[in-house]
């Protein structure tokens, strides 16, 4: 990121840029701020925007030939086109020669490193992961935000936000909006305002509702069921959440047991880094076995749903109270 910045503020930019990862709301900034930078507002001759699975190349490479309108370069976005893992071998040929008043901004999920394509765009231009951010950078970025409004707001009430909302940046930028326009009188954020106005994030009431499965706590684990079924979640979405969750658990259970460390598990499961010793220490209070049988108990009373001997809603919660039963808590 740091180089997208310096392009930005000093002007000059490389012909290519390729922007990829899994946060969504950095791929868009990104994507506005370079477009911005590089073409004038109203500029509709000299920027073009294609996007999604079957972008025509020789269209591309034409428009990408033709000198820019009483302008100083031409700017070309291709979003999600798939160009990245499907070897477009023409477009990274025509990269060594692409002209000097064109720019291509690819924004991308994913990309493979090992092919012509990408390493056509890295020789021309920069290439740059914006991947799911960590703890303390999403820390910054909400103070900063909170700082700008001219507000105030505590440390350990950033962390719960991040807690309760989840680390995905578009959602805590809408969250932090109502925030500050639910204390548009006040000057300090509190817990008590983010618990008023900032919605609970799914995973975030399936995480609570296996902790109290954990601790055998029967009722507060429905209270949260019924919580998501008022905010009209479907229960066999319930289920499947439930279920992925015991297999994560026990997915970190077992790395653990092969000696790795916090980070190392994150980048193997793919859980953010912020939650993962969340899910380390929730595994401690399963045995392998239980993780094993519940996630055959759920397979089992999906098929009872759609084979018609149980209702979705009733099935949920046969699934909470048997799992909050079980008996054998002496291995872990």
């Amino acid at each position: 990121m740091k180089s997208l910045n310096e392009d930005i503020k000093s002007g000059q930019f490389k012909n290519v840029y390729v922007l990829y990862g899994e946060e969504a709301y950095l791929k868009k900034q990104y994507k506005e701020r370079l477009t911005r930078a590089m073409i004038p507002e109203g500029d509709t001759m000299n920027c073009a925007f294609y996007e999604g699975k079957g972008i025509p190349v020789a269209e591309v490479i034409d428009l990408a030939e033709t000198m820019p309108f009483f302008a100083e370069r031409r700017l070309i976005v291709i979003e999600n086109s798939g160009f990245f893992k499907s070897a477009s071998a023409e477009l990274a040929e025509y990269l060594k020669e692409i002209p000097e008043t064109t720019c291509l901004l690819f924004v991308e999920n994913e990309i493979d490193k090992r092919g012509k394509l990408y390493k056509a765009a890295k020789d021309k231009g920069r290439v740059v992961e914006l991947g799911k951010q960590d703890e303390n950078t999403l820390i910054r970025w909400i103070l900063g935000m909170v700082a700008r409004e001219g507000k105030q707001i505590r440390e350990s009430t950033v962390r719960y936000i991040l807690s309760k909302t989840g680390t995905d940046m578009e959602n805590l930028e809408k969250e932090m909006e109502k925030l500050f326009c639910y204390t548009i009188d006040k000057y300090e954020i509190s817990s008590e305002d983010v618990d008023a106005v900032c919605i609970t994030q799914i995973t975030n009431h399936i995480f609570d509702m296996v902790e109290a499965v954990a601790k055998q706590e029967k009722k507060k684990a429905l209270d949260y069921y019924y919580e998501l079924l008022s905010l009209k979640e479907p229960p066999m979405r319930i289920l499947y959440l439930l279920t992925r969750q015991f297999r994560l658990l026990l997915e970190v259970k077992e790395l653990m047991k092969r000696g790795m460390i916090k980070k190392q598990i994150a980048a193997e499961t793919g859980i953010h880094p912020f939650a993962t010793q969340k899910y380390m220490d929730q595994c401690k209070r399963f045995s392998k076995q239980e993780l094993l049988w519940l996630m055959d108990f759920g397979a089992e009373l999906e098929t009872d749903v759609k084979t018609g001997k149980i209702s979705d809603i009733m099935c949920v919660e046969v699934f909470i109270i048997r799992s909050a039963g079980m008996h054998d808590r002496n291995e872990r």
